[in-house]
This record gives C-alpha cells, structure tokens and sequence, in this order.
C-alpha cells in the first residue's frame, strides 16, 4: 500500500521458497558413528556415496546423499532429563499402505521396530528411533490431494485431536495383506480430545 505515492514501509517480498529438501546431517560421538550408520543404513535401505573416519554420506535414491553422520569428538549424548529442544523427528514418505507393511516387516526381521504407530488422520505413520534417540517417520499420505489434507488440518477433529489415533503395528499389516480397502485403513477414528503422545 503506498503512502503518499512512496511505498509502505512495512511491505516486505516473500522470500523466495526453496524447491526441495534436499538432505539432514546428523552429529554423533564419535564411540555411536559406526553404529549410528549402520542403522540408517539399514532402516532406509540406503548405501554409502562417502565414507571416512568420522564423516559418511547416504543415499537411498537420485541424490548424491539424503542423510549424513559427523562423528564430533565434542559432543554427547543425550541426558535422561527428558526430550531436549531442537529437532523433533525427520519424516519419509511412503507411497502406499502396502508398502508401508513391508517396511515395517523388513525393519522387524532385523530387530527395529517402531516406537509408535498413529493414524494423525493426514497420514499414517510409524516412528522409529536410532541408536542416539532421533526420532525417524515413515508415513504414507491419507488423502489423495493435498488440499483434502489441509481441509482436514483445519477441521473441528483435527482442532479437538492434532496428535491422533495409536495403533498396532501387527494388526496394520494384517488389515493390509487380508485386502481390506485402504480408504477405510486410513480413516482416522474419532476418539475425541488428544493433544500428546
């Protein structure tokens, strides 16, 4: 809006948007690197592009790598006090229900299992923690256009549930693998208020 011919000092530009994200680099001591790697090594069936004493670069696709671990001699490991400030968790997309199942039954022949399972109604989603306590998504979207997502969001069921619905891991892949329409999987209950994990 223009004041007296002169441009409003409060107009900014938006800033220009990214087009991906392109990777996340994990620190760790340099005691949990190999083990660290190791198991994102296998939890996204990645492989190494670069590895060296203390950095490594994975990718499980086109990129050059998607994720990478600095073993850093100065840090330390989390204390038991409780979830710490900084990033929460890193998700990766699956594309459907079915695949969904065989990650998750790839994943458990190997010992990692999922430390919760929850329908956020968006998504369906599984949660995975490494060695030094990153919490890891894998989901697959609910709803077919992203616009019926953001409807959702900003429904009353999402307003009076934003965390959603917990289920088990076993019984998903039951429903799955007996046929059952993935629409109706991914139909979020109604289980009134929840607002934390």
């Amino acid at each position: 809006m223009a004041v007296n011919g002169s441009a409003s000092v409060n107009q900014t530009p938006k800033s220009i948007s990214p087009v991906a994200l392109c990777h996340v680099v994990l620190r760790t001591t340099p005691e949990g690197y190999e083990k660290l790697v190791d198991f994102y090594l296998t939890l996204l069936g990645a492989k190494i592009t670069h590895k060296s004493h203390r950095l490594a670069f994975l990718s499980y696709d086109y990129e050059h790598h998607r994720l990478a671990v600095v073993a850093d001699p100065n840090s330390h490991r989390r204390g038991p006090e409780g979830p710490q400030v900084g990033l929460h968790h890193v998700a990766f997309g699956f594309d459907t229900l079915g695949d969904l199942a065989t990650a998750y039954e790839q994943r458990k022949a190997v010992g990692i299992l999922p430390v919760w399972c929850v329908n956020h109604g968006m998504s369906t989603s599984m949660y995975y923690e490494d060695p030094d306590g990153n919490e890891i998504e894998f989901q697959v979207d609910n709803f077919d256009t992203v616009q019926e997502a953001v409807d959702f969001m900003q429904s009353k069921d999402f307003e009076e549930n934003p965390v959603g619905v917990d289920f088990n891991a076993d019984d998903f892949v039951q429903r799955v693998r007996s046929g059952e329409d993935e629409k109706v999987i991914k139909a979020r209950p109604n289980i009134g208020k929840r607002d934390r994990k």
